[in-house]
């Protein structure tokens, strides 16, 4: 009986502890996307604003984060850890990556050749 109100309490905490990390990292993301800092969104890395990297950044952490916390995948061993988890990152960032150079393309085709914006 004591022991199940143990596990009780450290699951408690637990949850509480995922909430709290989950709640800090979304109202940083909201505070940047409400601030918009112009250091922050006229700084260019990589062909896109460090605030866009800021915020691509944060929702990994927090996928992955979700992943680890409700997906049980800290009590896991470690190869199906690695294999579950950097195989979402790995899509997550090949997607985003994808998203970025298509975007970067049709915009320099609107914006350099005889193509008009009709839409």
């Amino acid at each position: 009986m004591a022991q199940d109100i143990t596990h009780h309490e450290g699951a408690t905490k637990r949850i509480w502890s995922v909430f709290v990390i989950l709640s800090i990292l979304t109202i940083v993301e909201v505070i940047l996307g409400i601030l918009r800092l112009d250091v922050l969104v006229f700084t260019e890395v990589v062909s896109m604003s460090l605030q866009n990297w800021i915020f691509i950044i944060l929702t990994i952490i927090k996928a992955y984060y979700i992943v680890w916390a409700f997906m049980h995948m800290e009590h896991e061993t470690a190869s199906l850890r690695r294999t579950v988890v950097w195989t979402g990152v790995f899509l997550i960032c090949y997607l985003v990556a994808i998203l970025l150079i298509e975007g970067a393309y049709i915009q320099d085709i609107y914006d350099n050749s005889f193509m008009t914006w009709d839409f």
